[in-house]
């Protein structure tokens, strides 16, 4: 008991002594069952039920196939059936599928090896849950807010069907927000002004910086900062909101990290479906995440910085993907689906799977606490602080290089796909 008791207190005060800085890396449109099937320790099926009560086989579909599974509000709701977890036949896909059961699919263990090494080196969690169940705007305002200001949509699209995020979006764009029986409600500008953890940052005189995709022709910048009018028309937006996002890594060789990082990737760096690519791409391959996150843990690992980081590997929302486990319900915007999470760092617990409940609120009480911050008050009041993935009484060994056919300096060169995040 002694020891249990001393190993909580440590957990309690040493990050605050041994970590400087927190990394989160923001991928997109996965679920548990999808990203990471069969991944030893963690709770993954490989068979699904449809809303008829019949059964189907998970089948291997990669990162490359170019169809973008719906995973809009009235989605989840549909998919998520009161808990039952059966209704994922009964949603859309771009393009149209003859046969409803393409979001009953796994991703090939042969285009992930870079995830699966780094998460059995360290802690995977497969009980991380999507604060929200919706898609990706409101999920990157949790991971910004541990709220959305009950926006449980991605705004409406322009003429050219391109998705505008934001204060720079049209004067006529709008976004849902939460209505009765947890649909769509009321629409307004997507352009909110709540507190987000930046703020507290600020406030503390602590650093921090959004690395993102640059602006371009397409909307705004992918940045969940341009949601925040006091951020977008403040100093923080010149100073803090920095691009493109591929800065993380030069930023991690000079020395010049933040306290804390959010990193968004380009388009085809972040696991999205190819759906909507077209003619705009650079590359024909789109299947860079594991690459693109591989890179920044090498660069991490082999840098001054390793022995005083983590790294935060998660996924904004399920993009549509099956997943079995059903979601509890918190309160009226969610929990949302199971995303898949990585904790790198060398006070992580090697090898270890988080079976706790985590959900976005986790990481930003995590970072709360490392650097003494009170709370926002929003979702981080109710979550748990990820103490289970670390171990703070190791000692730090040394990183081990993660295979990768993209190399840092490759992603670095590589131009913008200019192709929008979320194209549902």
């Amino acid at each position: 008991m002694i020891a249990v008791l001393a190993f909580a207190l440590q957990l309690a005060v040493m990050p605050v002594h041994l970590i400087q800085h927190v990394i989160i890396v923001i991928q997109e449109n996965r679920s548990v069952d999808n990203l990471f099937n069969g991944f030893p320790g963690a709770d993954t099926v490989r068979f699904g039920k449809r809303h008829d009560g019949s059964i189907v086989r998970l089948r291997p579909v990669s990162l490359n196939d170019p169809v973008d599974v719906d995973h809009a509000r009235q989605t989840f709701l549909n998919s998520y059936d009161g808990g039952k977890m059966d209704g994922f036949d009964t949603i859309g896909t771009l393009p149209k599928k003859a046969s409803g059961d393409y979001p009953y699919a796994f991703v090939p263990r042969s285009e992930t090896k870079p995830y699966w090494t780094l998460a059995r080196a360290f802690t995977f969690a497969d009980e991380m849950f999507e604060s929200v169940g919706g898609p990706s705007f409101p999920a990157h305002q949790y991971l910004i807010a541990g709220q959305s200001g009950t926006a449980i949509e991605n705004p409406t699209r322009t003429a050219n069907n391109v998705f505008w995020w934001g204060c720079d979006s049209p004067k006529d764009a709008t976004v849902a927000l939460l209505g009765p029986h947890g649909q769509d409600g009321v629409r307004v500008f997507p352009c909110f002004d709540y507190p987000t953890l930046a703020d507290v940052l600020d406030q503390h005189l602590i650093s921090w910086r959004s690395y993102a995709p640059a602006s371009d022709d397409l909307g705004s910048i992918w940045s969940a900062f341009d949601a925040i009018k006091h951020i977008r028309y403040g100093s923080d937006w010149e100073n803090n909101v920095t691009t493109p996002q591929s800065r993380i890594l030069t930023d991690i060789a000079t020395g010049t990290l933040p306290a804390v990082s959010w990193v968004t990737p380009d388009f085809r760096s972040s696991d999205h479906s190819q759906y909507g690519i077209g003619g705009r791409a650079i590359m024909t391959r789109t299947d860079l995440g594991p690459q693109w996150v591989a890179s920044i843990a090498n660069a991490l690992g082999h840098s001054d910085l390793w022995k005083t980081t983590v790294l935060i590997v998660v996924w904004d929302d399920w993009g549509g993907w099956y997943d079995h486990v059903a979601p509890p319900q918190l309160d009226a915007m969610g929990l949302g689906f199971r995303v898949p999470m990585i904790v790198i760092s060398p006070y992580a617990r090697h090898g270890y799977v988080s079976h706790h409940r985590h959900e976005f609120g986790s990481i930003l009480k995590f970072t709360e606490e490392v650097f003494g911050l009170p709370e926002i008050g929003t979702t981080d009041r109710r979550s748990d602080d990820l103490s289970d993935c670390f171990d703070f009484s190791q000692t730090p060994g040394a990183y081990v290089t993660v295979a990768t056919e993209v190399t840092g300096s490759d992603l670095i060169a590589m131009p913008p796909s200019n192709i929008p995040p979320d194209s549902y």
